[in-house]
């Protein structure tokens, strides 16, 4: 008996999901791409024949949807919080301790699991139907990433089986094969690389057009969960497998787990099968398994009690050091880079290094030929560590320290450990120049990042740093790649840029030393970029956090003959060269005298919380001393962290920024 189309429709539609699931969660296809692509191609010809029979969440509408303006808020129904993590086994052994004590008695089971290295995000199911994705947020609220998410090839967008309301957490990642081909295809492209999986994930997500990041092979995992209304879930570990069994996106490698020697061991076995995991890890999550004594647990603000993460040390590397270039900073310090046969750390191909500097390179007799040990911690550039001495060829010799310039062949001068290049028409000092003025933190002009500076400046469009403000868009245009609507962008992007305040300003001008906190402080002092630039040590020294020395570098920048050129052509240009009132308000308020320290991910730029703590009268360092007044901890926060605590200062979330400010 032949079907209806209905019912060809409704058999395709389940076929379809079914090979979905296999291919992209579970990794065992059972046909081959030609048939999956003729049964695929069916469904797209049915629905567009039968319109009225389209199910809003078939496997075609992941292909994106018209551009958003913007993301909306919303409110998580049940917070995200983030881990508290540490390195130590003895600090995980005093975690263990304090569950079992907080459980007066009771027996704790452990699940042990990876520690995903992606981007936090909530999915939520309503009668099997894929309604919502939220981004992390500040933990109390994200932005609604439904569109992008639905366009993730390993995330079904219907799930029979599940109860009425159930909320997954997980992390969105990008594989590295899919990663490594993204940078391929953007360095022939002549785009800026992606730093790393995680950052090029979270960069997709941000994307307001749902088409582009369908043509992004994100993925995702499921690790807890949310709200939920009619789940039987009563641990973690039963979690883990029902994920699988529901056939969604979760990781097979979990552990339960009793007692410290257990834990421990679980741990180890972890950190030696990550490396063939998907996902990139960092560490082990360590869980209380049951969801009630969870609940005896508790939280504090940030997080849970009743888990952990544990980091695993930075993962290390020998190779073979080929030769050694030299970078030009925006100020002109030359920095020393190892070419590196490539090696595979931390999940990543490794080709280049950070040599520091000369003085460092001398210290550890760092030769061409040497086998050396490379380190990658976290976001953290590789760098060398040591050399293999046992391993050096015999007739090696030390790196040679440059005299020149390596992009314009000028004269270099020491200055402590580092030299730099005092040319400023050098064309290596003008790209790193130009990407700091037009950095977010700085004059903003979106669209104009690493790879479109290298156009301009190559191109001849860009000599001076202020020339971007003679560019037009039908020049614009004409550069590779840049199409009639990219160039409109960055021309209004450009222009947007006159309207930013003083303190923006001061900071983009690149003056050695003098960070965004102080951009803003002499904004405040002297009103106006021309009362700046006649300043003398004197009256700089009267600025708070400016010392003699800092001061004797503001004089020297605005003595010379090009700084002068550059100011006198933002003015013709028509930037906003004087503080605007909000930059001149008497800085009272509730952090009045306190003293700030920021580390960590937080879920807007550090330059929007160091103007709103400087707007309530408190001040920003950059290292935490006895002095600090509190330390505002995002996600992944390090160091600084644990000094913080070593120190007794206090220690903030967002949330209770928040409160604070009122």
């Amino acid at each position: 008996m032949s079907l209806s189309v209905a019912q060809r429709y409704a058999r395709l539609l389940d076929e379809v999901r079914r090979h979905d699931r296999l291919y992209y969660v579970e990794a065992q296809p059972e046909i081959s791409d030609t048939a999956y692509d003729r049964l695929y191609r069916e469904l797209v010809d049915l629905e567009k024949s039968h319109p009225e029979l389209a199910d809003e969440n078939s496997p075609t509408r992941k292909v994106g949807g018209t551009p958003l303006d913007s993301f909306r808020t919303v409110a998580h129904a049940v917070p995200m919080q983030s881990l508290n993590n540490t390195y130590s086994e003895r600090e995980l052994e005093e975690f263990l301790a304090r569950v079992e004590k907080n459980l007066h008695g009771q027996k704790a089971e452990f699940a042990i699991e990876p520690k995903v290295d992606g981007v936090a995000v909530s999915v939520r199911y309503e009668k099997g139907r894929l309604v919502q994705g939220l981004t992390r947020g500040d933990g109390e609220k994200g932005d609604d990433i439904t569109e992008n998410l639905k366009t993730v090839r390993t995330l079904p967008l219907s799930v029979p089986g599940l109860p009425v309301v159930i909320e997954f957490r997980g992390e969105v990642y990008l594989p590295q094969a899919a990663f490594d081909s993204m940078n391929r295809t953007r360095e022939k492209q002549g785009e800026a690389l992606f730093a790393n999986p995680r950052n090029a994930a979270a960069g997709t997500l941000k994307l307001l057009d749902s088409r582009e990041v369908a043509q992004r092979p994100l993925a995702v995992v499921f690790y807890g969960l949310g709200e939920t209304s009619g789940s039987k879930l009563t641990n973690q570990i039963d979690l883990h497998q029902q994920i699988l069994a529901w056939g969604l996106p979760g990781h097979s490698w979990f552990r339960p787990v009793q007692g410290t020697p257990e834990v421990l061991q679980a741990v180890r076995e972890l950190d030696q099968a990550r490396t063939k995991f998907p996902f990139a890890t960092d560490g082990a999550v360590i869980k209380v398994s049951r969801f009630d004594q969870q609940k005896i647990l508790g939280s504090t603000d940030k997080a849970p009690r009743w888990a952990i993460a544990y980091k695993y040390a930075p993962e290390q590397a020998e190779t073979r050091l080929h030769a050694v270039t030299f970078q030009v900073g925006r100020t002109g310090v030359i920095t020393p880079v190892a070419e590196l046969e490539p090696v595979q750390l931390s999940g990543t191909t490794v080709a280049r290094a950070t040599l520091h500097n000369f003085e460092e390179i001398s210290r550890k007799d760092i030769r061409v030929g040497d086998s050396v040990t490379v380190e990658k911690a976290g976001e953290i550039i590789p760098a060398v560590i040591s050399v293999n001495l046992k391993k050096r060829p015999k007739n090696s010799r030390p790196i040679p320290i440059p005299t020149h310039c390596p992009v314009c062949q000028g004269p270099l001068v020491k200055e402590e450990v580092f030299l730099r290049c005092c040319s400023r028409d050098c064309v290596g000092q003008l790209k790193r120049r130009l990407q700091h003025f037009a950095h977010r933190g700085a004059m903003d002009i979106e669209g104009m990042g690493e790879a479109m500076v290298g156009q301009l400046i190559d191109a001849g469009l860009v000599q001076h740093l202020e020339q971007i403000y003679d560019l037009n868009q039908q020049e614009l245009e004409k550069l590779e790649r840049m199409g009639e609507r990219s160039a409109g962008n960055l021309v209004e992007g450009i222009a947007a840029s006159k309207k930013r305040p003083l303190g923006r300003l001061i900071f983009a001008l690149g003056i050695p030393q003098v960070g965004a906190v102080l951009s803003e402080a002499l904004a405040r002092h002297f009103h106006s970029l021309d009362a700046l630039t006649k300043a003398k040590v004197a009256d700089l020294v009267q600025v708070k956090d400016v010392g003699e020395k800092v001061a004797e570098e503001i004089v020297a920048f605005f003595g010379e003959a090009s700084t002068r050129r550059l100011v006198q052509a933002l003015k013709k240009a028509g930037l906003n060269l004087h503080a605007l009132p909000a930059e001149l308000e008497i800085r009272g308020g509730v952090f009045s005298g306190k003293k700030f320290v920021i580390t960590g991910t937080l879920s807007q730029p550090r330059e929007e919380f160091i103007r709103r703590i400087q707007s309530q009268g408190g001040s920003v360092a950059g290292s935490v001393s006895a002095k600090t007044d509190f330390v505002l901890a995002g996600e992944d926060a390090g160091s600084k962290l644990e000094k913080a605590r070593a120190l007794g200062v206090r220690v903030i979330s967002e949330k209770e920024f928040e409160k604070l400010v009122g």
